[in-house]
């Protein structure tokens, strides 16, 4: 490819763009030729040298107005901007942007400066409650073992009354350049782990790390509303980073244990209560203790069938961070038929069966009268 080719014409912009414009045209040129997208291809290499190089004059004001100016003349036999070819390239910065939105790395870096300090690592912790303490809220303690910063050395990893040194694998940058065919590659230091200094004698009680395992004791608020799966975060009590690096956070993952009456769908409570055939054929009023010790009134209608479901508003579970906001309690009645019966019972049920017409239970009647009708059918 020439090297007179018009640099706003090899990255396809207007000479009016403006930087970003610029920018955005050269990375996506770059992703598509870039060498290792395109093994062996000599093209592709090519082009990514030239647009490489004509981003790095459009990208740099003073150079891009000395281009405007002189044309490529202005980078020939010393003449402004003289950092021409791929040497001064797009910078490793831009190339690390494109070097990571290809392979997902860290790849290219130069500028970047020193890796910043890896906090703490995030712990969770499951705490069981049981659905009570999920309708009232509760505070609660727990303990757990966590790396906390060493207090020998305050954190640092270093012997009382030493220091630190810069890394002489990295020269105190915290990478180290490694060269790959025409381009430059920079990883974390393998000597520092991007710190860019080592200890010069580590701390004996935590050998350098900066943290020990120690047991912990917290109190979690749990509100009001929690249910399964709640997640409560609390920032900074996970475990510490290393060498003062700052700590992670700790994740309380609510369970909610299995309730005796109770099944919860949100802020809905939902159990079975029986009824004995007389209040369902007469109607009547249950009492079911709520989760709030407040007794819940269900009034029965008569005539209810079993599996029919009544709705309490306001009786069940509390909005999660809400005001007062509650939901409902469904109480699916089951009618029972009684198994034991006194003789007075009997008798008097007896006068009942005694006096039915089949107008008292409809759907018995028709069902029985859907297979007469079926029987005439077939006969």
């Amino acid at each position: 490819m020439s090297a007179q080719v018009d640099f706003y014409e090899l990255l396809g912009v207007e000479r009016t763009a403006d930087g970003a414009t610029i920018k955005s045209a050269y990375r996506k040129l770059a992703m598509q030729c870039h060498p290792d997208k395109n093994p062996g291809c000599k093209e592709s290499e090519a082009k990514f040298k030239a647009i490489s190089h004509a981003y790095d004059c459009l990208k740099d004001d003073q150079k891009r107005a000395a281009y405007d100016r002189y044309g490529h003349a202005a980078f020939e036999n010393g003449g402004p901007g003289g950092q021409g070819g791929f040497g001064g390239g797009a910078g490793f910065s831009d190339l690390g942007d494109i070097f990571e939105t290809i392979f997902g790395g860290s790849g290219f870096g130069g500028g970047r400066g020193r890796q910043q300090q890896r906090r703490g690592a995030d712990l969770r912790y499951d705490l069981e409650v049981s659905l009570e303490e999920a309708f009232t809220g509760k505070t609660q303690e727990i303990s757990i073992e966590v790396s906390a910063s060493c207090g020998e050395c305050d954190g640092s990893g270093a012997t009382p009354g030493t220091g630190t040194r810069a890394c002489t694998t990295c020269g105190g940058h915290g990478q180290v350049r490694a060269q790959q065919g025409f381009f430059v590659v920079e990883r974390t230091c393998p000597a520092c782990h991007g710190a860019g200094k080592v200890i010069e004698s580590p701390c004996r009680a935590c050998r350098g790390e900066g943290r020990v395992d120690k047991p912990k004791t917290l109190s979690v608020n749990i509100p009001a509303g929690v249910d399964e799966g709640t997640r409560i975060r609390l920032t900074g009590e996970g475990e510490a980073g290393a060498r003062g690096a700052p700590p992670g956070d700790l994740y309380i993952f609510v369970h909610l244990k299995r309730h005796r009456v109770f099944e919860r769908d949100g802020t809905t409570l939902f159990c079975r209560a029986p009824v004995s055939f007389t209040t369902a054929a007469l109607g009547g009023e249950i009492e079911v203790p709520g989760l709030d010790r407040e007794v819940v009134k269900i009034k029965i209608p008569a005539g209810i069938q079993s599996g029919k479901q009544l709705r309490q508003r306001g009786a069940g579970m509390p909005a999660l961070n809400s005001r007062g906001a509650r939901g409902d309690m469904v109480v699916q009645i089951d009618v029972e038929t009684p198994t034991r019966l006194s003789a007075k019972q009997k008798e008097l049920l007896e006068q009942f069966r005694a006096t039915e017409t089949g107008d008292e239970c409809p759907a018995s009647s028709g069902f029985f009268s859907k297979l007469k009708e079926m029987w005439d059918d077939l006969g």
